[in-house]
């Protein structure tokens, strides 16, 4: 009974977290909660990706403008979550593109300006969605936020926290969890997807799963020899540098 109390507390942590909903007014977790957020992320994607999905397939009923209909789609994940993932990637590259020292890179990332580096960042990342929506399923777009945030959530478990507690933008560390209940957590995040992908008749390519991997193996591998670690910001720029490499693929194998 009291794991069951724990993940529905981190659940709710998560979707308190990730996104800007009023979720507090229901329920309010102990502070701890906040250290597993991490672990649920994947879920908050069914609501971040659904919600983008409900918006595209009503725009394209009542609207028939792809371009208008991306906006949509872009703003609407936009209010959910209030840019929390396109803030990191701004910082990620500000601070990996304008920093020569592992202080200095850390430094800039917690700076709350933006700086050249971060605003070319969100430049080609908004320019790219914009580009790709009109050309990905509905389907796909859940599929790519959900394993996107499921692929990022690994960092946790490859890299140390690159500050201390007290130096945290929220002044919390994320805890450090087991490999194989994290992978538990990402496939039962997955599976309603994969039915849908059966039901729709379809079976994605292999690759668009490998390939948002092979990114963030890579992302990790450049943060460990920056800045020997992961931070906040590092998390929100891999999601969405899985998201758009998995949306990437999809167009390229479609």
């Amino acid at each position: 009974m009291q794991r069951l109390r724990n993940t529905f507390n981190r659940l709710w942590a998560a979707l308190m977290f990730f996104t800007r909903l009023p979720w507090w007014r229901i329920h309010q977790p102990k502070a701890d909660a906040f250290r597993h957020v991490v672990e649920y992320w994947p879920f908050v994607g069914w609501l971040t990706g659904g919600a983008m999905v409900l918006v595209y397939t009503l725009s394209l009923v009542s609207i028939h403008k792809m371009g208008l209909i991306a906006l949509l789609v872009i703003a609407t994940r936009l209010l959910l979550t209030g840019g929390l993932h396109e803030d990191g990637l701004a910082d990620f590259i500000d601070g990996m593109g304008g920093g020569n020292s592992r202080e200095r890179i850390l430094c800039i990332m917690k700076d709350s300006h933006i700086g050249t580096y971060g605003v070319l960042a969100l430049i080609f990342y908004f320019l790219f969605l914009y580009t790709a929506l009109p050309h990905l399923s509905p389907l796909m777009l859940l599929t790519a936020d959900v394993w996107g945030k499921g692929v990022a959530s690994f960092l946790v478990l490859q890299l140390p926290y690159a500050r201390t507690e007290s130096e945290a933008k929220n002044q919390t560390v994320y805890i450090r969890f087991s490999w194989w209940r994290q992978l538990v957590r990402i496939l039962v995040a997955m599976l309603p997807i994969a039915l849908l992908w059966w039901y729709v008749g379809e079976m994605p390519h292999p690759l668009l799963f490998l390939v948002p991997i092979a990114v963030e193996l890579l992302l990790a591998l450049w943060m460990k020899n920056r800045i020997g670690g992961y931070t906040g910001d590092c998390c929100g720029a891999t999601f969405l540098l899985c998201e758009a490499s998995m949306s990437l693929t999809f167009l390229f194998t479609t």
